[in-house]
């Protein structure tokens, strides 16, 4: 009797000092940019079937070594669920903060949150006092985090949901996320609206020899389709590992070329290349002439005059990406007369350790087969050859140097489900399959990157390929950067980050800022072009 009353009375306590309802809590694993008011740091979502009345929560950041980085943090309040789509158990009804709205990028959503209370007081637990009342049903509330302006692209915040009180009472927490969650710094190098452009894709990213970086990209005006529509090849500039960036540059635009309007002008797709025995920088992209405003990818046709075809232009810079030249048009050197489409491999291009440029290229064949192959100059750019593909119904691929005179194609493949790899030590004139293709690495058919990083280039002294791309077979979320210590035939799950797991376009490209540290310019779901930094040591934990 004694031990059953005892029971009774624990169980009499917990029912005063818990509330009845479970909160059930989700961290967010996403870039935090430094440029905006709101990031999210936490979803919280509960079913007040018997609550009345959010006290607040408490926000734990014992673990932060950055405090000082921290603004101030806020809690705000999203609304209910629809009682239709209560079972999917969502932790938002809506996106809280747009990524895709022109002038909306960087702050909540006002129509969609109410903030409810903020902390610019920051320590090590940050207390959210808000006294809410509750709508009957789902309801859902998001913690969000600003940093101050000029933090480091390297500092990190770690923090726990450590409490939640609802009715006077702390509330049963269950935590939805994995332990061990770091937040990233990024910044939003384009974002919705920028320069008034509607969208801005396809990245492309660079190191010159001076150090500074070169990020390219689509500026794509109207919308976020691709050509034809007005499209113009854009270009940001860092001299400082990138934490700012210059106003953006415009190196290759075609305007009313012809007579046309500028939305039957548009070239895009970038790659660039930075010849690192001059430092002269190249830029590769697709002109369409006119098309009528469809896919060029279908409206392209064979043959070799711009009236028909796509045509494969060039521009270059020999003052470090400052000013860049007049267009070059190299299709009559490399076109296959019979094929649909010709152009590069969006991303960028290498310089081979004797000279040589390569850049990677995609072709949809007289049978309307894409593939996926290089091109490469012998001269420092003046001719471009092109030899044999690397597989058929390839597209999007990326390009290294494992050995000298041996490459890499990494290339996307429509059969889907993974990427496939091929090597080739004459020049892409005959290729054999790499062990790790079709096997080793996940895609949702997607762009993605490679770079090759000599042992003599980085800080830990090893041979390293990195890798990125959205890590899993559907849709383009979890973008992700690999490590592989051998060539290519394994990256182990201890040698990657994760940056985002959120829904974006998904294309990525990588470059080493310096001996320490990678950079990555890529489509992001909280910015169009997003930039992070990440030490080698972060990455590679073996």
């Amino acid at each position: 009797m004694k031990r059953l009353f005892l029971f009774s009375l624990l169980i009499g306590y917990w029912s005063v000092v818990r509330a009845s309802d479970t909160v059930f809590i989700k961290e967010a694993q996403v870039p935090i940019l430094i440029e905006r008011q709101d990031n999210l740091l936490f979803y919280l979502r509960f079913d007040a079937r018997d609550s009345r009345m959010l006290d607040g929560v408490t926000v734990d950041l014992s673990r932060c070594k950055n405090l000082d980085d921290i603004q101030s943090v806020k809690l705000y309040y999203g609304g209910t669920e629809a009682r239709q789509e209560e079972d999917k158990n969502r932790f938002a009804p809506v996106s809280y903060i747009s990524s895709f709205s022109p002038g909306k990028t960087l702050s909540a959503y006002p129509s969609y949150s109410i903030k409810c209370a903020e902390e610019s007081n920051v320590s090590e637990s940050v207390v959210l006092e808000c006294n809410y009342k509750l709508f009957p049903g789902v309801n859902f509330f998001w913690v969000s985090l600003q940093v101050r302006p000029g933090t480091s692209l390297l500092s990190k915040v770690t923090a726990d949901l450590s409490s939640v009180t609802i009715d006077g009472k702390e509330a049963i927490c269950k935590k939805m996320s994995p332990d061990g969650i770091v937040h990233r710094m990024g910044v939003g190098v384009r974002h919705a609206g920028n320069d008034g452009a509607s969208a801005f894709r396809i990245p492309g990213l660079v190191t010159t020899n001076k150090g500074t970086l070169l990020g390219v990209y689509d500026v794509r005006y109207n919308s976020s389709v691709d050509l034809q529509e007005h499209v113009d090849v854009g270009l940001s500039r860092s001299t400082d590992g990138g934490s700012t960036w210059e106003k953006m540059r415009l190196p290759l635009s075609f305007g009313e070329t012809g007579g046309l309007p500028a939305a039957q002008n548009g070239v895009g797709d970038p790659s660039i290349l930075v010849d690192t025995k001059t430092n002269t920088v190249w830029i590769v992209a697709a002109w369409t002439h006119g098309m009528g405003n469809q896919r060029a990818w279908w409206s392209s046709q064979p043959g070799m005059e711009k009236s028909y075809t796509a045509q494969l232009v060039m521009t270059k810079s020999t003052d470090d990406g400052k000013t860049w030249s007049k267009p070059i048009n190299i299709t009559g050197q490399v076109k296959d007369p019979s094929w649909y489409f010709l152009l590069q491999g969006p991303g960028r291009g290498i310089t081979m350790q004797d000279g040589t440029l390569v850049f990677p290229i995609q072709f949809i064949d007289s049978t309307r087969i894409p593939n996926a192959g290089i091109m490469y100059s012998k001269d420092r750019g003046k001719t471009w050859n092109i030899h044999n593909l690397a597989r058929t119904n390839t597209t999007e691929a990326q390009v290294v140097e494992i050995e000298p005179g041996v490459l890499m194609l990494n290339m996307r493949d429509n059969r889907g489900g993974s990427r496939a790899v091929a090597i080739t030590e004459d020049l892409g004139k005959t290729w054999t399959e790499h062990e790790s293709s079709r096997k080793a690495l996940q895609e949702p058919v997607c762009m993605a990157s490679l770079i090759h990083v000599r042992a003599e280039d980085n800080v830990l002294g090893r041979d390293i390929l990195l890798f990125s791309n959205p890590n899993t077979k559907k849709g383009r979320n979890h973008i992700t950067i690999k490590a592989s210590l051998d060539k290519g035939l394994t990256w182990l799950p201890e040698n990657q980050v994760m940056l985002d797991e959120d829904e974006g376009w998904g294309y990525t490209c990588l470059t080493m800022i310096d001996r320490e540290t990678v950079g990555i310019l890529y489509e992001s779901s909280v910015a169009h072009m997003t930039f992070q930094a990440i030490k080698l040591k972060d990455l590679i934990r073996e």
